[in-house]
């Protein structure tokens, strides 16, 4: 793993998330882009070498309604870059992760992304993320 690529947080309301993050990290939202295979909406803030995604949910009954239904807005996940997304998954799986996606797909910001389960990693959703080399 390189790096923490971004933090993710689960989101009511898009507009007036992105709005409270330019005035707290006292930068621009650099970016928008609807996710539809998760149905999301996200917004990006560059911060340092990291970013942070905000994310609504496109449907009521999408991933990130029913994580704020139950647990609020707040922290959803920890995306870490990885140089080989396919050998990181198989290096995690041998080691008894588990993990949610069995082959990355394609995320936000050109990422191929693969997440690991929560009760395998003490609660807390991981994203492994790897830029699509054009």
């Amino acid at each position: 793993m390189k790096k923490i690529e971004h933090i993710g947080i689960a989101v009511q309301n898009l507009d007036l998330a992105i709005t409270t993050y330019e005035m707290l990290l006292n930068t621009p939202c650099y970016k928008t882009e609807i996710v539809e295979s998760e149905q999301v909406n996200t917004a990006f803030f560059k911060v340092g070498e990291s970013k942070i995604e905000l994310l609504e949910s496109l449907t009521t009954d999408g991933v990130i309604a029913k994580f704020i239904a139950k647990k609020g807005e707040g922290l959803h996940h920890v995306a870490f870059e990885v140089t080989d997304i396919e050998k990181e998954m198989e290096r995690l799986r041998q080691a008894g992760f588990v993990l949610i996606n069995e082959v990355p797909k394609v995320g936000a910001d050109n990422k191929l992304v693969c997440f690991l389960h929560p009760k395998s990693t003490n609660g807390v959703l991981i994203e492994l993320c790897e830029e699509i080399k054009s």
